[in-house]
């Protein structure tokens, strides 16, 4: 196929895979990401369109139509936190048993449907309201997809993988702030202002895509019913998962939340991932403020579109940078020195956030950076589903208690340290993300020391030959050999047609 002819050599060169897969392998590779990045990445795309809406559309007229003055916009920024954290372990846990193909979708319908709910509210409280059901059904489109993306590839996959789909965050915020300037030029048509377009556009956008899961998206390689796929493909994924050393399900029940807690990367992660997340935080809401009182404070058209384009810089710079650390990342074959190098650089901005008077200048390289530190940082899931590649039904949690620990903190910080009315000098909040800053230092080498030790004293790590064989012809015996993790014992799993048995 002239696909194969051209892509291939290309997808060597820049390690999409590596040189030694058969030709069956890169082309179930390829059909994966077709099936699970294109929906995943527009998915979340159009949740992050739909969640940053409110932010510029605050800039562009809300404010003052709805009286959102005070600390208002950081209690709607609660509000929908609030949502989203009741939901994310729940939403993992149903995801392990009932067929993702249909559950996000169906998800990505409601909060398409609350997003056009707020392009007709009437005053504060409504808007509330709004919110908060924005944020439960938009939960299962951001952990879902994450679970899903890191049950189907393996560990030198998984980098590349999951920057592409962290990219769709910051273009979701970009194309928010482009959007909002396309909708100014709408205000007043049918007796709306512009800002309510906004919301009428992300729900136009929203809604379509779900039928793209509904077709395209598989469930988790065991219990994948894709059309889409072969039947051989659907057993060299699995068989190639065993061989990285990825467990396949194990069923939920009552015992899965004593492996979630006993297991340390749920804890360690929950304490690093949330660290890393926050240490940016400034290049978000506080610069976009600061570019609304500071650098543009006239209001007038121009210096609102002004606002709204450089509000997109930090974002564009860390779709480059996630895409550089992820493949580096990958070909290192480790996480941690990334982490590293963005938390020095996210020290030294917060620090000059901090001092706060300097030129201009310096602000704006400070708020820039912190968004290229922005593209590592996401790393850390897929340093997640590593370490916990023995036990699918706990990394689905974990990612989840992981994640969630991050909307705790978006939803506490804006309340405490950076609260709207002390804009756009948050003195208090620029000396948390310098702490934090430090904080995030000192804990990288700790999962980095765990994993060795981990390693060393043979802990989940693969030592039993296991013989994967196909149900329908068990008569043939038809042996395929891979590697698994040592705490499988025989005759356990039998997963979509496919019994895993011990040789030993």
């Amino acid at each position: 196929m002239a696909f194969d002819y051209f892509m291939n050599p290309f997808a060597e060169w820049i390690g999409w895979f590596p040189k030694h897969y058969s030709r069956e392998e890169r082309v179930l590779v390829h059909k994966i990401d077709l099936l699970i990045l294109v929906f995943a990445c527009f998915s979340t795309w159009a949740c992050n369109l739909d969640i940053n809406a409110i932010y510029n559309a605050y800039v562009s007229g809300m404010q003052d139509d709805l009286e959102l003055y005070g600390n208002r916009l950081s209690y709607l920024n609660a509000i929908y936190w609030v949502g989203t954290i009741a939901f994310q372990i729940p939403s993992n846990a149903i995801l392990t048993v009932v067929p993702a193909e249909y559950y996000i979708p169906a998800f990505e319908v409601m909060w398409g449907m609350f997003t056009l709910g707020t392009a007709f509210v009437k005053n504060y409280n409504q808007l509330m309201i709004m919110r908060f059901f924005v944020g439960v059904t938009s939960t299962p489109c951001w952990i879902g997809n994450v679970h899903i993306i890191n049950s189907w590839y393996r560990k030198q996959e998984l980098g590349k993988r999951n920057a592409i789909f962290y990219n769709t965050y910051p273009l979701g915020a970009m194309f928010t702030g482009y959007l909002q300037n396309a909708c100014l030029t709408l205000d007043g048509v049918g007796g709306l202002q512009g800002w309510r377009w906004l919301f009428i556009i992300c729900t136009v956008i929203t809604v379509p895509i779900s039928f793209i899961g509904i077709m395209f998206f598989p469930n988790i390689p065991g219990k994948c019913r894709s059309r889409w796929l072969t039947a051989a493909e659907k057993e060299l994924a699995q068989k190639r998962l065993l061989e990285d050393g990825f467990a396949p399900s194990q069923g939920l029940d009552w015992g899965i939340l004593k492996r979630v807690f006993k297991a340390w990367p749920t804890w360690v992660f929950f304490i690093l991932a949330n660290l890393l997340w926050q240490t940016p935080y400034p290049s978000t809401t506080p610069y976009l403020l600061w570019l609304n009182d500071v650098a543009y404070p006239s209001q007038t058209v121009s210096d609102i579109n002004m606002v709204n384009n450089l509000s997109t810089i930090s974002y564009a710079i860390s779709i480059v940078s996630a895409m550089f650390f992820a493949f580096y990342s990958d070909w290192r074959g480790n996480r941690w020195d990334s982490l590293v190098l963005a938390g020095v650089v996210v020290l030294v901005c917060n620090v000059i956030l901090l001092v706060y008077h300097v030129p201009n200048g310096a602000m704006f390289f400070a708020f820039i950076a912190l968004g290229f530190c922005n593209g590592p940082i996401n790393l850390v899931i897929a340093w997640v589903a590593e370490s916990l590649a023995y036990d699918l039904e706990v990394r689905s949690i974990a990612i989840a208690f992981v994640s969630m620990g991050y909307c705790i903190f978006a939803l506490v910080i804006p309340l405490t340290a950076f609260q709207t009315k002390d804009q756009p000098r948050f003195f208090g909040g620029y000396v948390w993300s310098v702490c934090i800053s430090v904080a995030e230092l000192i804990m990288i080498p700790i999962p980095v020391y765990l994993e060795r030790r981990d390693k060393r004293l043979g802990i989940h790590q693969a030592e039993t030959d296991l013989i994967i064989v196909s149900a329908a012809g068990l008569d043939e015996v038809s042996k395929e050999v891979a590697v698994s993790d040592a705490s499988f014992s025989s005759n356990e799993k039998k997963d979509a047609g496919v019994m895993v048995y011990s040789l030993s």
